[in-house]
């Protein structure tokens, strides 16, 4: 008996599948008045970051019409990707800045259902309350892991860091994109955190591809890793994905919903999101990475050939050390002797016909030089040559 539900609603779906194929599809876009554009930038969330793969949709497809009991889902969809990763524990979040409060707070309340329900009133509680962090690293998602209601403590080398350690530290935070930029290094930081006994947690969320970087930070030794869900996996742009060991990643799952009274109830996610960020690290673990780098190279060279003959313009490809880690055309001009700005040729690339979207950042209008970054990643099959022809356009007839 208790197959029919599903027998029907499988009935039911295909009868309403043939029924929507014999029906002209609907441009909502359109109906709404908002313009898609051709992403010449990359995995940016103000630009809907990636398009997912066509089997998550299956996925979400599938979720959509069925229910399951949630915190089972959560278990079994936590526990396949984290044996596809290589983790103790995992869990789909709303995000990944919701993998930040939600790991940090695992650090600070660990499973106590009391400190669970008080947290972000830390004081007089006894719950850690610091997290220490590179002074390089402080960046834009800060307020995620100060949600917790936690300080941020400022250092800048290993002999600061173990300084400000104390019986208040919670975590030692490290952003993976600004690595560079600090004087301690990502192995440095889970070695001070293995010595001293507190956890370390990387913001990684936007450092796939490649490949291995699924799983390099686990191996470095930090104890809680954060992915987007919707960039480099191109699962669903409202996931995130919380890697590491399954004490904190039980804690995190805690303080997030469906459990009431947490800091992370308005953080949910649903079954269709599940199954589909589970799909997508299916398929990001089993594509040709070779193939695809290789159409990226192709890419880039189309761009950058488009404006060569042009005297003044120089281009270069070049590969983002960390994050975005693909292929980029970078051109550059002397505004003296081209008389068109950066931010010109962004307006007149998203005001033509298909919209075209480049990397957001623009040189100043003032600066002599001029750059603009043109990102190939997620451009769609024949978009490279759409590109290339308005981008050409548009310097050649300043």
């Amino acid at each position: 008996m208790s197959s029919l539900p599903l027998a029907g609603s499988v009935i039911a779906s295909s009868e309403m599948a043939t029924e929507a194929a014999s029906k002209p599809g609907r441009d909502f876009f359109k109906e709404l008045n908002v313009r898609p554009f051709i992403n010449a930038a990359g995995t940016y969330t103000m630009l809907t970051a990636s398009l997912m793969w066509p089997e998550v949709m299956d996925a979400i497809d599938y979720a959509s019409k069925v229910f399951v009991p949630l915190g089972d889902l959560h278990d079994a969809v936590g526990k396949h990707i984290a044996e596809l990763v290589g983790s103790e524990g995992a869990m789909v979040t709303s995000g990944a800045a919701a993998a930040l409060t939600l790991g940090t707070a695992a650090c600070i309340t660990g499973k106590n259902s009391d400190w669970i329900r008080r947290i972000p009133d830390l004081a007089g509680t006894g719950m850690k309350s610091e997290v220490i962090i590179q002074k390089s690293h402080r960046y834009g998602y800060d307020h995620a892991v100060r949600n917790c209601g936690i300080k941020m403590v400022e250092v800048e080398t290993v002999e600061e860091l173990e300084r400000a350690i104390n019986d208040r530290t919670a975590t030692l935070h490290f952003f993976c994109d600004a690595e560079p930029k600090g004087k301690i290094s990502a192995e440095q930081l889970t070695a001070l955190g293995k010595k001293h006994n507190i956890p370390t947690f990387a913001d990684a969320a936007d450092v796939l591809p490649p490949t291995e970087h699924l799983s390099k930070y686990l191996k470095l030794g930090f104890d809680l890793v954060t992915f987007s869900g919707g960039k480099g996996l191109r699962g669903p742009q409202s996931t995130g994905l919380l890697l590491g060991k399954k004490h904190l990643i039980e804690a995190a799952r805690m303080n997030a919903s469906p459990n009431g009274d947490t800091i992370g109830r308005g953080m949910k996610v649903n079954k269709e999101e599940m199954l589909g960020l589970m799909v997508a690290v299916e398929m990001y673990l089993k594509r040709d990475a070779k193939a695809e780098w290789s159409e990226w190279e192709r890419r880039a060279k189309v761009v950058a050939d488009s404006v060569k003959d042009v005297a003044t313009i120089k281009t270069e490809i070049y590969v983002p050390p960390i994050a975005n880690h693909v292929p980029t055309v970078r051109i550059k001009w002397d505004k003296a002797t081209l008389n068109l700005t950066a931010d010109a040729v962004r307006k007149q690339l998203r005001a033509g016909t298909p919209a075209i979207e480049i990397v957001p950042a623009s040189s100043p209008v003032a600066s002599a030089t001029q750059e603009i970054n043109i990102g190939i990643w997620q451009l769609q099959p024949g978009e490279v040559d759409v590109v290339a022809a308005r981008l050409k356009e548009v310097i050649k007839n300043s």
